[in-house]
């Protein structure tokens, strides 16, 4: 059994939060660099431009790329030999972020009731986990700062089997031309298909996770990320929605076995601040 001392946990987690928030990974800013040598459009390349030099900023003065900071959302892979002596990983989790947000000067954004009395929490906790146990002594830990703007943009639908792939595509077209320019794009569409009502949201936002370039593993439904892109790059919806050819920087398609009578479908946004950073402890 390997052990990992709390605080050692609650450090880098702290670190990891104030990271992605600040670096945007190398693939999406390399994807960005292209966007604006394909686009046509002048003011979608001045926007584009505007959006690079914001990221170098950022870079190398260790600034948040986006004033809103995000909900703290968590994907991990917990070894099954792992002891963590001093506390829970979620409590780990929880004081890292609190200290991250705090010692980065992050925007706190968490209200602690959803309805009646949204009062701030003043530290961006309570955080969103997504934990899977696996063998190993390996504690693999990816954090996304998930902004409100493109969040907004999220869709379940409860599809009928009998809409086919036909089907897929209009619901994810459909949404992101309702969407236009408030997701901040050219954005990062995630899919998921299949599993359940719950478990397809899920996908969706694992989706957004995925390196750009890299595709599904199955020929079928990488082709379906292809044509999704190609179509959605025609709506002429733009850098930050005012115009262009590009609208969307990737289409990532996750999926999942399901009920015979079922064919749920999923998309989440991500703005062009695509903001996450994994650590393996």
């Amino acid at each position: 059994m390997r052990v990992i001392e709390f605080d050692e946990l609650v450090d880098k987690v702290k670190q990891l939060v104030i990271d992605a928030n600040c670096y945007l990974p190398d693939d999406v800013m390399n994807a960005i660099k292209t966007a604006y040598e394909e686009e046509e459009s002048p003011i979608g390349r001045e926007i584009l431009a505007q959006i690079i030099e914001n990221n170098e900023i950022a870079r190398r003065e260790r600034l948040p790329i986006c004033q809103d900071t995000g909900f703290a959302v968590f994907f991990v892979e917990l070894g099954s030999e792992i002891y963590i002596k001093g506390g829970t990983l979620e409590q780990a989790l929880e004081e890292g972020t609190r200290r991250g947000y705090k010692e980065g000067y992050l925007r706190k954004s968490i209200v602690d009731d959803p309805v009646i009395n949204r009062k701030n929490t003043g530290d961006n906790t309570p955080i969103a986990t997504h934990i899977h146990i696996v063998t190993g002594d390996k504690l693999k830990i990816t954090f996304m700062p998930k902004g409100g703007g493109a969040e907004n943009m999220a869709e379940v639908a409860m599809l009928s089997p009998a809409e086919g792939i036909e089907g897929v595509k209009r619901f994810v077209i459909e949404r992101v031309k309702r969407s236009g320019g408030r997701p901040c794009p050219p954005v990062i569409v995630g899919v998921g298909i299949g599993g359940t009502f719950d478990y397809v949201a899920y996908l969706a936002k694992r989706a957004l996770l995925r390196r750009i370039g890299e595709h599904h593993p199955d020929d079928r439904f990488a082709q379906l990320e292809r044509d999704l892109l190609d179509e959605i790059n025609q709506l002429g919806i733009g850098p930050m929605g005012l115009g262009g050819r590009v609208t969307a920087l990737a289409v990532h398609v996750e999926t999942y076995p399901c009920h015979i009578a079922t064919m749920p479908v999923a998309v989440n946004l991500n703005c062009h601040a695509a903001r996450h950073k994994t650590i393996v402890i």
